[in-house]
């Protein structure tokens, strides 16, 4: 099956951008609470609530770090459309989400996604990640995620990553393919194995040591 990334998510952010509001709006003076459309601008830290869906094309500059509730969905960028998404400081940390996609973006302090939500629902009808062309300093771990898809592609990582049992619906899934990694790259548990499904994907450049399902990619 082909990655769910192409014109899905675009379409849908399209009509979602159409809206003409953002649904970006002050919980605190140090936190932004994202339940529709983050628009374009500086924020010290971003929320998506539990359930949420957020939606950005950026350029976008948080300062504090994002942060993925159980059942949200948080999409900036796409795959489509290679322009600069904006910078994340502070990291990007979800517990149990419904999809984490996040293209072209520069993120400094690293990527935790720990469990997932399932491989059905949010507002596309199934789920996925999808971290794709981000330069990323710190490490990257993914574990747990029970997706539909998952795919960590062209991503520059300063860090060793880590992508652990996660366990999709489609066994196209867990593509990790095409990444430079400045550390290790450690893979083990997922199901399907870790693979280069028809991503079309070279071999992963890593520094340090691959290990497990990715020994070989």
């Amino acid at each position: 099956m082909k990655r769910p990334t192409r014109s899905l998510v675009a379409g849908t952010l399209a009509a979602a951008l159409l809206v003409g509001l953002p649904a970006a709006a002050e919980a605190s003076p140090q936190a932004t609470t994202c339940t529709d459309v983050l628009a374009p601008g500086t924020y010290h830290a971003v929320v998506v609530p539990e359930g949420a869906v957020c939606f950005s094309e950026g350029p976008v500059l948080i300062r504090g770090g994002l942060s993925i509730r159980s059942g949200a969905t948080f999409v900036l960028g796409s795959e489509e459309n290679a322009v600069n998404t904006g910078t994340i400081n502070g990291g990007v940390r979800a517990t149990d989400p419904a999809s984490v996609q996040i293209h072209f973006t520069t993120i400094n302090g690293g990527i935790s996604v720990h469990g997932g939500s399932g491989p059905f629902g949010g507002p596309f009808d199934i789920t996925w990640n999808a971290i794709e062309d981000n330069r990323i300093n710190g490490g990257v771990t993914v574990e747990g995620y029970d997706g539909f898809w998952f795919g960590f592609i062209r991503n520059h990582v300063n860090g060793s990553v880590n992508l652990n049992d996660n366990v999709l619906e489609d066994p196209d899934g867990n593509e990790y393919v095409t990444n430079t990694i400045h550390g290790n790259l450690n893979c083990a548990g997922n199901s399907p194995a870790a693979q280069t499904g028809d991503s079309e994907g070279s071999a992963n450049q890593v520094s340090g040591q691959k290990t497990g399902q990715c020994a070989g990619l």
